[in-house]
C-alpha cells in the first residue's frame, strides 16, 4: 500500500456545486474507484483549494493506471470541467505532496 496525497483547485463560486456533486457521487464510479486499488479515499476543502488523501494498492502508479481508462472516470472528469479550475500541472501530472511523516 502506498499513501498518496494531492491538490487542486476549484472555480471560487463553485464550492457548493463541488459539494453536491461529491454528495450525488455515481455508485459506479465508486465501484471503480475500488476495483482500481484505491481505498480510505478523503477530499478536504480550505476556500478553493481542494486536499486529495488515498491510500493506493499495491501502489499509486498502479491503481491509478486502473481508474485513469476507464469510461465513467472520464465522464466524471468531463462533467467537473466547469468546476475545477487546475487538477493537473502543465505535463498532464497531478499537483503530488509529497510525505513527510506518518504515524500509525
Amino acid at each position: 500500500m502506498e499513501r498518496a496525497c494531492f491538490t487542486f483547485e476549484i472555480y471560487p463560486d463553485k464550492a457548493d456545486e463541488y459539494k453536491k456533486r461529491h454528495d450525488e457521487i455515481w455508485p459506479e464510479l465508486v465501484e471503480e474507484i475500488q476495483k482500481a486499488g484505491l481505498k480510505n479515499y478523503s477530499l478536504f476543502r480550505r476556500g478553493t483549494q481542494v486536499i486529495a488523501y488515498v491510500e493506493a494498492h499495491p501502489d499509486v502508479a498502479t491503481a491509478f493506471g486502473k481508474i485513469g481508462p476507464t469510461e465513467v472516470n472520464a465522464r466524471w472528469s468531463k462533467w467537473f470541467e466547469d468546476v475545477i479550475l487546475s487538477l493537473v500541472d502543465e505535463d498532464g501530472n497531478l499537483y503530488w505532496a509529497e510525505e513527510v511523516w506518518h504515524l500509525d
